[in-house]
């Protein structure tokens, strides 16, 4: 029974380490200015902006939002519409981060908001690695398919589609 333990405890750590790696590529790169967390002051979100939360300071989960909530793709591969509130739910922290660019701008594509609602309440055949919800914000955004398959990928699809280096910051929104 330790065995497996010590194989869970060792994959966190592995991921842990990766993640630590991925976020100085990012910023090596000019890819991302500031990541969530690194900024307290608020920006409201507009509709079609890429927002995120984080999962036990170890995973990052995202969605696209729309008119007040966000749309997701939730582990079970369904395509749902949830309130900020939900969306941070049983995750680590009380806070959900915007993407703007580098004048405090939101990060934004209309036409993701419609992309997004189309695919309400369909069923994707959910992958932690290959069909999440980075993918799932990456296609949205885009319109096609996309490469994309981790928080690091997202933003550097991100930072190209847009033609800037991201800046995470803290949404202004009611999360109740």
């Amino acid at each position: 029974m330790p065995a497996p333990l010590l194989w869970l405890g060792a994959a966190a750590i592995s991921i842990y380490a990766g993640n630590k790696l991925n976020v100085a590529h990012l910023r090596e790169q000019n890819i991302v200015s500031r990541l969530p967390g690194d900024c307290n002051s608020a920006i409201v979100p507009v509709n079609g902006s890429i927002v995120t939360c984080g999962i036990y300071e170890v995973l990052d989960h995202t969605g696209i939002w729309v008119d007040g909530n966000i749309y997701e793709l939730n582990g079970s591969g369904l395509v749902r519409c949830v309130s900020p509130k939900r969306f941070i739910e049983n995750r680590s922290g009380d806070d959900i981060y915007v993407a703007c660019n580098m004048l405090d701008t939101p990060l934004s594509e209309s036409a993701s908001v419609e992309r997004a609602k189309s695919q309400l309440y369909s069923l994707y055949k959910y992958h932690l690695l290959r069909q999440n919800c980075h993918k799932f914000v990456a296609e949205m955004i885009a319109g096609y398919p996309c490469e994309v398959t981790s928080f690091s990928d997202l933003n550097e699809f991100l930072s190209e589609y847009f033609s800037s280096p991201i800046d995470w910051r803290l949404t202004q929104i009611n999360k109740s």
